[in-house]
């Protein structure tokens, strides 16, 4: 067969394919999307009584914008990850804000002490927050991964882990706003070892799990 007709052989066989929206608008619908679950679970567990108070200081407010900021970038590094034409740099995007994150909840630490001194670095279980943080990382951590499905070939592994470090960092906004924990040491092991944890098991399992999502999406096409 000549290379013409096999060419032509092909294009005719070829199905239509859609074409992606823009990283942006996915990671903005995406954003959306797990806000408002979110909400609905810091709508059912109702605010923590000591909310007001603690918005009164510096650290705990640079703790929850950074989180939100980290959520939003993680995200939009996961949907450009997804991409054979983009470069690997944007897995760095999150970095700063989770940076800036962790220095917040160390600086939190600095001022309980000052405040405080030995008994303000109590250190005590808070299984709460692994699983609240857990709990929601794992339903839609495994909606993103379907939804990057196609990264399987590309860069299974920093799509996965931006992806779920988006919805790790936002549910640490909403654990923030319903969980009550004195002493910010508190927030600093448990917050960022469930983040970590979480972002450790979607790298992790990111090769298989993109793999079943394909399949899976394969049968209902």
């Amino acid at each position: 067969m000549r290379t013409e007709d096999l060419l032509a052989a092909m294009v005719a066989d070829a199905a239509p394919v859609r074409r992606l929206r823009p990283p942006l608008v996915r990671a903005a619908l995406w954003l959306g999307l797990s806000v408002l679950a979110i909400a609905a679970v810091v709508g059912v567990a109702g605010f923590r009584p000591d909310l007001a108070e603690r918005l009164g200081r510096s650290w705990e407010v640079a703790q929850l914008a950074a989180a939100g900021v980290t959520g939003a970038l993680a995200a939009i590094a996961a949907f450009h990850l997804a991409l054979p034409d983009r470069s690997d740099a944007w897995a760095l995007l999150p970095l700063p804000g989770f940076a800036v994150w962790v220095a917040s909840l160390g600086w939190g630490c600095v001022a309980d002490f000052l405040r405080l001194g030995p008994e303000g670095l109590t250190l005590g279980p808070s299984w709460g927050c692994l699983g609240f943080i857990l709990g929601l990382s794992v339903p839609l951590g495994g909606a993103m991964l379907v939804a990057l499905r196609h990264a399987a070939p590309i860069r299974p592994v920093p799509t996965a882990a931006t992806g779920v470090l988006s919805v790790a960092m936002l549910a640490s906004v909403g654990l923030s706003l319903v969980h009550h924990l004195d002493a910010a040491v508190m927030v600093l092991v448990w917050h960022v070892g469930a983040v970590l944890v979480a972002v450790a098991l979607s790298a992790g399992l990111s090769r298989p799990t993109f793999r079943a999502a394909r399949r899976l999406s394969a049968a209902f096409a």
